[in-house]
């Protein structure tokens, strides 16, 4: 058995699960609309900066913590936004199970998580 044969093997059967192919329809009806795109990556980004700081050890404001919650509230009222949003979480579900998945095998598991 050629690992890097089951490696394609793997990304193949990514490609065809209906977590990416749900994803990657509303990942294209996103770029169609740059408007909810750019809404959609501006509360990516806080986000990933209150996560960066959480990471870090700064302390998250209750104010940053509300300002977030509030963006994702109003982007979520759209519902190209709410279908991108939810495609987007069943999909990193997915990928979070395979990477554990290889995690436990490989011992890694232990590093990641």
């Amino acid at each position: 058995m050629n690992v890097y044969d089951q490696a394609h093997g793997l990304a193949k059967a990514i490609r065809e699960s209906e977590e990416f192919k749900q994803y990657d329809q509303a990942k294209q009806k996103l770029k169609a609309n740059p408007e909810v795109e750019k809404m959609i990556k501006d509360v990516q980004a806080k986000q990933f900066e209150l996560q960066a700081k959480q990471m870090t050890g700064q302390e998250i404001s209750p104010e940053d913590m509300a300002t977030v919650q509030t963006a994702y509230a109003i982007i979520l009222k759209d519902p190209l936004a709410q279908q991108y949003m939810e495609t987007e979480m069943r999909f990193s579900i997915m990928m979070k199970d395979v990477y554990e998945i290889l995690g436990e095998v490989t011992g890694m598991g232990d590093l990641l998580g």
